[in-house]
């Protein structure tokens, strides 16, 4: 991992099923079939990350720290 990132108490699958949770929460009343990826398409693309470009995903830093992310999402 990464010297920048925080080492994740939570595993792959977590940060996954978080991301896809906190995805189907921002499109469900605002998809753009034009732009955005479907829902099971956006699952496809998040299985094809490794662990640190899942965190990185989430966006998380001091102020909206990763555990509040996964507790929001998971």
């Amino acid at each position: 991992m990464h010297d920048d990132l925080p080492k994740s108490k939570y595993s792959r699958e977590q940060l996954i099923t978080a991301l896809q949770n906190e995805y189907e929460f921002l499109i469900h009343e605002d998809f753009e079939p034009e732009v955005d990826l479907t829902a099971s398409e956006h699952l496809e693309h998040l299985n094809s990350l490794d662990i640190e470009q899942l965190i990185r995903l989430t966006d998380c830093d001091d102020v909206f720290p990763l555990d509040d992310f996964m507790s929001r999402y998971l």
